[in-house]
């Protein structure tokens, strides 16, 4: 059970965001990203995108970093990751990096 963090590649309104997951539950993912002070508005069906500046902070209180390919591996394993034929379906666009 643990939370990952990817590289912040994907660029929107003039900043770097990096994508935050669990990879056991969106329970704990919520928890965490609650206790950190990361706006709910940040949640994206199965991830938070969180802003470059906002790693260093967010590794010190234990996610752990990770490539963007192992995040995603990590996240389809458990289960929880959201496909973009059903983010659509959510009403959601397609998302940068997503």
């Amino acid at each position: 059970m643990a939370i990952l963090i990817d590289d912040a590649r994907w660029p929107a309104h003039d900043r770097l965001w990096a994508h935050l997951v669990s990879d056991s539950g969106l329970a704990e993912l919520h928890a965490f990203a609650d206790a950190q002070g990361i706006p709910s508005r940040a949640f994206d069906l199965d991830h938070y995108d969180v802003p470059e500046d906002a790693l260093p902070r967010l590794i010190a209180a234990g996610a752990e970093h990770v490539s963007g390919h192992e995040l995603v591996r990590r996240l389809i394993a458990s289960g929880l990751r959201i496909t973009a034929r059903e983010r659509r379906s959510a009403g959601r666009g397609p998302v940068a990096g997503g």
